[in-house]
């Protein structure tokens, strides 16, 4: 779909990773190939790789973000909690030294900080390189898994271990600065429920704050940016426990996968913000301008199976409907005729909402849902639903542990005849129109699917 859009594309390599989308050469060479001012990493790879950034700079071309040394010392886990323990910034107990982080070191260092603890990837997140330890003899095995793990996604083995705090909220703090001295942040977005630490649902705000912890942990937020001297959009993360206190966790050097959720609550636009910084430019607000109105809430759409522990769902999309309608927002990667591969990532869509009021978005969000149509793709979209319709979740009784507690094991409803039958028509139709190589009504050229001869049976291939 993207390329679709895009006004001009170029072939960077094949399908797999390490032979295109890592290729950093290969991105320049295009860049300078297609007369490209300026570079936008996004939000995937090379996203928080500071060697890129260096490159892209280094080959006259602007890279919008930070600077290469912000990346780097923020993007490297253990130098960005050294810097910031020394700048008075909370922090969760763990190692903050590049100097000894041997498997033997880091076996002693959680000995010393009690268990549990969580060995994490020095470099990267999405929770990549990430593993909780709660018995001393399972950490070296999670040492060197996550190392291998941190190794394929990020390209460095390197990891760390720190107190792994029980049953916290993840709230995280927007923040953006400009190269003008201005530095802000745009309030909170709540991440708590995650799934193998990676965000499922994100919202703002969040209801575990009042105005003045919002205000002090903003403020700590715009502290770790100039600590570290960061410019452009960027996302301080936060644990708050029971008691109310919180802690540094990392900084994501980049805009964030759920950067709708700050742009609808606040009315702004943090890409075009990007760029405009990038060029030079101040930023548009001041601290005191930007309220949060309303509520809003996303939902991250994967191809993947909750059934089967939420491994990725690869495979065709033959039919997509999406959600529209007031207060709905489907920013989607894919469309009907598309296929998602199982090289990458399987989230093919966000669906973010936004009402006068959490109650009401929580509605709206189960709605939009319910009117979310993807065929031929195994996705969460029924596992979102069980979790929207909790009543925990609708209280907001949220902790990072909130599915491992509440939903430890997911399974669908049987589907009904009907919905099996309106399923076989609606693909059957999809798949007519694609043949025929047609758009727009569908209906007024093609078959009453229900007057069709022939068996009709469901992943059966092009048979129905």
């Amino acid at each position: 779909m993207h390329v679709r859009e895009a006004d001009e594309a170029y072939l960077i390599g094949p399908a797999v990773a390490s032979q295109s989308y890592l290729v950093q050469d290969r991105l320049i060479e295009v860049a300078r190939a297609s007369n490209c001012d300026a570079v936008h990493p996004g939000y995937g790879f090379l996203a928080e790789n500071s060697p890129f950034a260096q490159l892209v700079n280094d080959s006259g071309l602007i890279y919008i973000g930070s600077t290469p040394e912000s990346i780097r010392l923020l993007g490297d886990k253990v130098e960005s909690r050294q810097i910031m323990s020394k700048a008075g910034i909370p922090l969760t107990p763990g190692i903050t030294s590049n100097d000894a982080l041997s498997t033997d070191h880091l076996i002693k260092e959680s000995e010393r900080i009690g268990y549990p603890v969580l060995v994490k990837a020095a470099g990267g997140g999405g929770g990549k390189g990430m593993r909780i330890v709660n018995d001393p003899a399972d950490l070296k095995a999670a040492i060197e898994g996550a190392s291998r793990e941190a190794q394929n996604a990020f390209g460095n083995p390197t990891v760390y271990v720190e107190k792994f705090i029980l049953e916290p909220r993840h709230i995280e703090f927007q923040v953006f600065g400009d190269t003008h001295g201005n530095c802000i942040h745009l309030a909170e977005r709540e991440c708590s429920v995650q799934r193998r630490h990676q965000k499922v649902l994100e919202e703002s705000p969040s209801i575990a704050l009042d105005e003045d912890l919002r205000r002090r942990m903003g403020e700590t937020a715009v502290k770790v940016a100039k600590t570290a001297g960061y410019f452009n959009a960027g996302t301080v993360e936060f644990l708050l426990d029971k008691n109310r206190d919180f802690y540094f966790l990392e900084v994501n050097t980049r805009i964030q996968v759920e950067h709708p959720v700050t742009e609808e609550v606040l009315g702004v636009d943090l890409v075009k913000e990007q760029i405009r910084v990038a060029a030079g430019g101040e930023l548009r607000w001041n601290q005191d301008e930007l309220r949060q109105r309303g509520h809003t809430i996303e939902a991250r759409i994967y191809a993947e199976d909750a059934e089967s522990g939420f491994l990725p769902a690869p495979g065709p999309v033959h039919f997509l409907s999406a959600p529209a309608g007031p207060g709905i927002r489907w920013d989607g990667g894919v469309e009907s005729g598309d296929e998602v591969s199982l090289y990458y990532d399987p989230m093919i869509a966000k669906l973010i909402v936004s009402a006068e009021s959490r109650i009401e978005a929580l509605i709206r969000l189960k709605q939009a849902l319910d009117r979310t149509v993807i065929l031929g793709l195994t996705t969460n979209i029924e596992f979102l639903k069980s979790v929207v319709e909790h009543p925990e979740f609708a209280s907001g009784n949220l902790t990072t542990n909130f599915l491992a507690r509440h939903i430890p094991e997911w399974s669908s409803e049987p589907i009904s005849d009907d919905e099996a039958a309106l399923a076989a028509a609606l693909t059957f139709l999809s798949r007519s129109q694609k043949k025929q190589g047609g758009s727009g009504d569908a209906s007024a050229s093609l078959p009453d699917p229900w007057q069709s001869l022939g068996a009709w049976q469901i992943a059966a291939g092009d048979r129905l």
